[in-house]
């Protein structure tokens, strides 16, 4: 199945555990969807960037919180993302045996797009028997 929609994201910088060179960074995450996922979500990354333009990555993790499909409950995003001299690689991908309610059993992946400053998102996914 698949579910599509719209996304605002807020970031709020937070402190480091150790601030390092300057090249790490953590932010908090505060999402809010709309389409056939009806949700909000809360989470935090954790970023690196590099001396050489276009090259970074990042890793979250946040709690969706709404309604898929008619159905109500929670389940955890896991984020992993790469940028390499300007080439995203990202994958997002729903925590094993995260969902609650009755979202238990959700199982699948999120594709985020960003077009004209607005955030888009595709979330394949399915529910074990």
């Amino acid at each position: 199945m698949r579910a599509s929609g719209t996304f605002e994201v807020g970031l709020k910088a937070l402190e480091l555990h150790d601030p390092a060179d300057g090249t790490l960074g953590r932010r908090a995450i505060d999402k809010r969807f709309s389409g056939d996922l009806v949700a909000t979500s809360v989470g935090e990354m954790l970023s690196a960037g590099t001396a050489v333009a276009g090259s970074a990555a990042y890793v979250a993790i946040e709690r969706v919180s709404g309604t898929l499909a008619g159905r109500s409950g929670s389940f955890t995003l896991q984020h992993s993302g790469t940028m390499h001299r300007g080439t995203p690689q990202l994958r997002v991908s729903v925590v094993p045996d995260s969902g609650s309610g009755e979202l238990a059993g959700l199982d699948g992946t999120l594709t985020i797009r960003i077009a004209d400053g607005r955030h888009f998102y595709d979330f394949d996914y399915r529910f074990d028997a």
